[in-house]
């Protein structure tokens, strides 16, 4: 396959950026797309030019770093992540873009590299769980009914990659907090933190300068893990009882 690229090249967070077009051949359909971005960057280190930077770390799509908007789309044309996405998904000879989360609270570090220690630190707000230390607990000692279990496996899939903030029109982080907060909170190992976890994590968030959501839908469709959109129905709520509650104190 041959391929035009265009992608984005911004030398820090302080510099202009600008779309930058790139040949390259030779390109195998079996090839992940970050693998094609490894003949990209051999070729522009052989020609004696900067290779563009971008993240990633397990290529297996479990990590999340991978965070690239492929002609628009959060990690390209598939539901998948971009280590996942193969050039299979292509034709010979098409122009591919290739661009950054763009959010606010995802500030660039260098060409397709975004900082997203935002989420750690939504992640850090939620604080600690309540667990007994010791030796190990008896398996039955704290039944978690089976919708709950599957419930919170559910959302604990979230890889926190950030699709759903880049494909929000608002740059909203709403689904990505609920999956985390929705994971904790149905579990009984999660309860005692229950309300103070939902009210600090979106405090968090709020402070961080993610977007409003408005439930245009965007965020899940991208999700490469499926999150569903109810998660963020799911996680309101636990503000409006964790609000009211403390309201009444």
């Amino acid at each position: 396959m041959k391929l035009t690229l265009r992608v984005w090249r911004q030398k820090n967070a302080d510099a202009d950026g600008t779309m930058s077009t790139y040949q390259v051949d030779g390109i195998s359909p079996d090839m992940s797309f970050l693998e094609m971005l490894d003949v990209l960057n051999e070729q522009l280190i052989l020609s004696g030019e900067d290779p563009v930077a971008f993240d990633h770390d397990c290529r297996e799509g479990i990590c999340g770093a991978c965070s690239l908007v492929i002609n628009g789309d959060a990690h390209g044309p598939e539901r998948t992540t971009t280590c996942q996405l193969h050039m299979r998904s292509f034709r010979d000879g098409d122009t591919i873009d290739v661009e950054p989360w763009r959010a606010a609270a995802f500030p660039v570090v260098k060409d397709l590299v975004v900082d997203r220690s935002a989420f750690d630190r939504i992640i850090q707000a939620g604080g600690y769980i309540t667990a007994p230390t010791g030796a190990a607990p008896e398996a039955h000692a704290t039944p978690v009914p089976k919708p709950d279990a599957d419930f919170a496996f559910e959302h604990a899939e979230c890889i926190g990659c950030g699709a759903c903030v880049a494909a929000c029109p608002n740059g909203a982080a709403m689904l990505f907090t609920s999956a985390k907060i929705n994971h904790l909170n149905v579990l009984p190992q999660g309860a005692p933190e229950r309300e103070t976890r939902v009210l600090d994590m979106v405090a968090q968030m709020d402070e961080e300068g993610f977007g409003g959501c408005t439930l245009t839908g965007e965020c899940a469709t991208a999700c490469p893990k499926g999150i569903p959109l109810m998660s963020i129905t799911g996680m309101n709520k636990e503000w409006l009882r964790a609000t009211r509650k403390a309201a009444r104190r």
